[in-house]
């Protein structure tokens, strides 16, 4: 990006901000509605409750706000990929825009799966949720119960999910300490390596004393899941989620995939090549599209799958050594403001691929942005919560992380 456009995109912003103006949206929520089960062939098929209606004056002010922000901010800059915004079950603003290939003629469209990053982390959390909800596993149980190898007393499942273990993050170590890059790296490489040399590693802490975003734990919690249930994480996912909710354009990413995923590419549009950390997954790998994504929120709203005392554990913050709205729950990023209301959600970022998933519990609102090529315009959707309610949201850590990273390239 030249400055001419930096400044460019700086005078947009501002001008979105002023034309919002300061219309905040809270009457609709449908957190009491109650889903149909049907059986097909023995599968449950979970049906969403009808959305409920909202005016047209307030649909009409929320969309051409969404569309002035994707103008003026996100298409502006180029963006590849996909965005929906919903209130209580409705589509209200939707746009799609690049490609699937750059150079190409596969047009990005509402059923074409692009890699969700780090957005996949809620989904293995709230799989090990359920797994403890159904009494399957404790998640105060030390995780070397599961593993009795695993030589890192203390660290129980619950720091995993809230980042709080201590542990080290693989897509650093395993290659530091000698992996070969020209062979994938797989769920299990990445424990073998933990116990098997981890007199070699750095920056190991205790558990349970302070926030520390890892991907090391998702790929453990994965191998969890794996090991309760006698399924791979895959055949999980897709069982309990996404055939059940019909997201049948969502899938978890494997080797045997490549050929059919949709590449990433970076800023500059060029190609992000697979490399050896792509075949782990729990962290990542997971491909849908913002439709999907709707649909997995909707059944979230509506309590198709967890009970209240689940969401609980879930939106609970767990790391309060910062003073601040900003907190980490299990498996979700929350934003605790001081009339107790939250605001749910989680960014993603791996090779180009970059999403944004956030979720409006008192607006039963949802904002939904993927992309194919690395745009950091993806993460300022945050500033559509203050077009359906009264927020400020601030960037994450590994959202500037990854903006310092990606632009020393």
């Amino acid at each position: 990006m030249t400055i001419n456009s930096n400044i460019m995109y700086k005078i947009s912003l501002a001008m979105f901000i002023i034309a919002m103006g300061g219309y905040f949206c809270t009457k609709y929520c449908n957190n009491s509605l109650k889903a149909n089960k049907i059986h097909i062939n023995s599968l449950p098929i979970l049906n969403l409750p009808t959305p409920i209606p909202i005016s047209t004056e307030e649909k009409e002010h929320i969309k051409s706000r969404c569309q002035l922000w994707y103008d003026s901010i996100l298409k502006h800059c180029g963006f590849s990929g996909g965005v929906i915004v919903a209130k209580a079950g409705n589509i209200i603003f939707e746009a799609y825009n690049g490609t699937g290939h750059l150079p190409g003629a596969d047009s990005i469209t509402q059923n074409m799966p692009l890699h969700i990053a780090s957005v996949s982390k809620p989904f293995t959390a709230m799989a090990v949720l359920k797994l403890w909800q159904e009494g399957k596993l404790d998640i105060d149980e030390k995780f070397n119960v599961y593993f009795p190898a695993f030589n890192y007393p203390g660290i129980s499942i619950r720091n995993l999910l809230s980042h709080r273990s201590g542990l080290p993050n693989y897509n650093y170590f395993m290659e530091s300490l000698g992996w070969d890059k020209n062979k994938f790296v797989s769920n299990a490489d990445v424990l073998n390596y933990l116990i098997t040399r981890k007199a070699e590693l750095m920056d190991i802490s205790a558990p349970n004393t302070h926030f520390s975003y890892c991907n090391t734990n998702y790929v453990l919690l994965a191998l969890l899941i794996e090991k309760v249930t006698g399924m791979s994480y895959a055949d999980y996912i897709n069982k309990i989620f996404f055939s059940p909710l019909q997201m049948k354009n969502s899938y978890v990413f494997n080797l045997a995939d490549t050929a059919k995923a949709i590449p990433s590419y970076n800023w500059r549009g060029n190609l992000e090549k697979f490399n050896f950390l792509d075949g782990v997954y729990g962290d990542k790998n997971i491909y849908t599209t913002p439709r999907d994504l709707l649909i997995w929120d909707r059944a979230l709203s509506c309590n198709l799958f967890f009970t209240n005392e689940t969401f609980k554990q879930a939106y609970a913050p767990y790391s309060n050594e910062k003073l601040g709205i900003r907190n980490y729950g299990l498996g979700w990023r929350v934003n605790i403001f001081s009339d107790g209301n939250k605001v749910i959600y989680h960014n993603g970022w791996w090779h180009g691929s970059n999403s944004t998933f956030i979720r409006l519990i008192r607006e039963n609102a949802t904002v939904i942005v993927i992309g194919n090529k690395f745009n950091r315009s993806i993460y300022n959707a945050k500033i559509l919560a203050s077009v359906l309610g009264n927020y400020y949201l601030q960037p994450d850590e590994e959202e500037t992380d990854t903006i310092k990273i990606l632009f020393k390239k």
